[in-house]
Formats: structure tokens, sequence, C-alpha cells
């Protein structure tokens, strides 16, 4: 748990002032992700993303579990930091993008990891629609 003091508050307010780590904490909403997940959808370089992770986790709103090679990351569960996220969240949840990255992460949740982190966004879609079974029409 943080102390709540004003430190810590510019820190959090700090955090919460870029538009990547916004996105990053909508797309937490829905449940934990793992790092390259979360790269995939902003679609900037991994050292960018992890940079805005740091920050995030710093402020103590995303706590961070190694599964394995996997790196997945969530939101806190510190109930004196909750409400800055809710209120963030909120504030901005008309923004088109927002829902663009929910369709988003829906369609990478369904992607193997070891795809998705191994091949990239692009080539990881592509494996899975080859891989998809498709329907034949059958002509009478």
């Amino acid at each position: 748990m943080i102390e709540p003091t004003l430190d810590s508050a510019v820190t959090i307010a700090h955090a919460l002032g870029h538009p990547a780590r916004l996105r990053t904490l909508g797309m937490l909403s829905s449940g934990e992700l793992c790092v390259c997940q979360i790269t995939a959808v902003l679609g900037l370089a991994p050292s960018t993303v992890s940079a805005h992770l740091r920050e995030l986790r710093n402020a103590g709103l995303t706590a961070e579990h190694k599964e394995g090679r996997w790196v997945y990351v969530g939101l806190t569960d510190d109930g004196t930091i909750r409400p800055w996220i809710d209120d963030a969240l909120e504030a901005i949840a008309a923004d088109p993008r927002f829902e663009a990255d929910d369709r988003m992460v829906e369609e990478i949740r369904r992607m193997p990891l070891v795809d998705l982190c191994g091949l990239g966004y692009r080539e990881a879609t592509a494996k899975l629609a080859r891989s998809s079974p498709k329907k034949r029409r059958q002509v009478s």
C-alpha cells in the first residue's frame, strides 16, 4: 500500500498523464495481460512499453508477476489507488481508442502467447487465420 501523501499523489497523477499509460490501464480493466499483448495493442516499441509499464508500477497503479518466460501485468488491488484509476478511466471512457483497444484485446486473448510474443502480432494473426477451420459450402 502506498502511503497517501502529496508526493504519491503527484507520482500517480504523472503516471496517468500519458495516453499510452491510460490506454494500458483501460486494457487491464478487463483483466491482466502479458507484456507482449500490451505491446501489440499499443503498437509501440517494446522498450517504450516497458518504460510506460515501469512508470505505472512505480506509481502503484499496476502489479506484475512472472509465469515462466511471460510477465503479466494487472491493475493494483490497493484500495487507496483504485479510485484514481476508476476516475481516470471514467473520464475518458467515450474516447474511440478505448473501444478499438478493447476489440483488439479480445482478439489477442485468443492467440497463443508463444505465437504473439514470438512471431509478432501480424504473423500470429495470419497463423491463427490459417489454422481456423473454414466453413465449406455443400453444393447440392
